[in-house]
């Protein structure tokens, strides 16, 4: 009942910029949160950034100062920007939401996900 859609993924040489989207669409009452997370080869699936009902964010440490989070709540969207870009980011990235669909219920919704690919 709840989708969610990014756009944003593509190639870059390392320096560079994209904006990661994700909207959340379907039988939504509110949203506690939203956030972007990656998996790199060899690595557990991990989380990039989060932002909550009240605004509060959470970064991965290798991203701190580079990807500021950002929501426009009027559309149910979630931003990633993403900044001085390195190989090292290069992965699919995944939308993911907690959302309440209804009172006194909850879920996690996540998106098929939108590839980054920084390198020369």
């Amino acid at each position: 009942q709840v989708q969610l859609v990014e756009s944003g993924g593509g190639s870059v040489q390392p320096g560079g910029s994209l904006r990661l989207s994700c909207a959340a669409s379907g039988s939504i009452f509110s949203i506690n949160a939203m956030g972007w997370y990656r998996q790199a080869p060899g690595k557990q699936r991990e989380l990039v950034a989060r932002i909550t009902s009240d605004g509060s964010t959470h970064y991965a440490d290798s991203v701190k100062g580079r990807f500021p989070i950002s929501r426009a709540n009027a559309k149910n969207t979630v931003y990633l920007q993403m900044n001085s870009l390195k190989p090292e980011d290069t992965t699919v990235y995944y939308c993911n939401a907690n959302i309440v669909p209804e009172p006194l219920r909850r879920e996690d919704d996540w998106g098929k996900g939108t590839r980054v690919t920084a390198s020369s």
